[in-house]
């Protein structure tokens, strides 16, 4: 079978060039002009369109990703499925991976496995915690759907916190795809204005309750203060045992996006910038390390992304224990 899918792949890529153009012009307007329009982040959307393609590629079951990309006005259903139909129908004929999207090996993801890779080793971590813990945050959510699925147990308290033109948008089109939301407790924080904490708890979050966080994509568009202040505050406002899992970004990863003439403009566009990152080049183990022991957290499961590189890992996904 895997030489009949290429056979077939082959020709009917060639076929489907013009329609994966069209298709991503579409996608591309809708996330970056929309998104724009709208006030609402359009990175969050690049991580919604990586989600939904797992989904559809049989990689991760995420049925709430696939009804919110439905009636999400900021990307296009139809636009991904224009490009990748040819990659879909191999997948369907062969069985395996094959350019985008695929699983890397570990250590070796590139930059086209960043959506990817960093979803399942997120998924990973919090697999294995999340059923002893009381009470679940989502830090910066933007359109994450784990609550409403993987995430989603009795007796487990879920706060997705975020700005209030993302969260509003994706409320709205929660129930337009008609994705239960009723067990989660959406808490609007301008995080450069507000103490997010003091939001929390006011919605109803208990601090001395065992609690995971989820902060993820979050870090590179802060400063080393905030970032700081976050870990800080996850350490002295959850029970003992907490667990935040978070990615953090290498120096080379910023600037690589700082050089990249287009991912610049865009971030532009939409009034986005990226700024924290850590110094991997030199010894991205120990330079993780005085990070989070400094701020009081033990560091557990660990996953360096772009570790065969020549400059070191370009980012971490990281298990943080109070």
């Amino acid at each position: 079978m895997g030489v009949l899918s290429f056979v077939v792949f082959i020709p009917l890529q060639i076929l489907f060039i013009p329609l994966a153009v069209l298709g991503s012009a579409i996608v591309a307007y809708k996330q970056i002009a929309v998104s724009k329009r709208l006030r609402v982040s359009q990175t969050g959307i690049e991580v919604l369109n990586g989600r939904w393609a797992m989904h559809v590629f049989g990689m991760r079951e995420d049925v709430a990703t696939a009804r919110l990309a439905n009636v999400l006005p900021n990307t296009s259903t139809f636009g991904l499925w224009l490009a990748l139909i040819p990659l879909w129908v191999k997948y369907k004929l062969s069985g395996s991976y094959f350019g985008y999207p695929r699983v890397p090996q570990e250590g070796a993801e590139g930059i086209s496995d960043f959506v990817v890779a960093r979803t399942l080793y997120f998924d990973r971590i919090i697999q294995r915690v999340v059923g002893d813990v009381e009470q679940f945050v989502l830090l910066g959510a933007g359109y994450d759907t784990r609550v409403y699925g993987q995430l989603k147990r009795e007796g487990v308290a879920c706060f997705e916190l975020d700005q209030a033109q993302t969260q509003r948008l994706k409320i709205s089109c929660l129930s337009k795809g008609c994705i239960d939301a009723d067990h989660v407790i959406f808490v609007e924080v301008d995080f450069a204005q507000e103490d997010a904490f003091e939001r929390l708890e006011a919605a109803g979050y208990d601090p001395s309750k065992k609690t995971l966080f989820l902060w993820e994509g979050v870090t590179l568009y802060l400063s080393e203060q905030d970032v700081r202040k976050t870990l800080r505050d996850v350490r002295d406002h959850s029970g003992a045992g907490s667990v935040l899992v978070a990615d953090i970004y290498g120096d080379r990863f910023i600037q690589m996006v700082a050089r990249g003439a287009m991912a610049k403009k865009t971030l532009e566009f939409t009034d986005e910038g990226l700024i924290f990152g850590l110094p991997f080049e030199a010894d991205h183990v120990q330079s993780l390390g005085r990070l989070l022991e400094s701020e009081g957290l033990t560091q557990g499961e660990t996953y360096f992304m772009g570790t065969t590189h020549e400059k070191g890992p370009y980012m971490v996904v990281v298990e943080c224990t109070v």
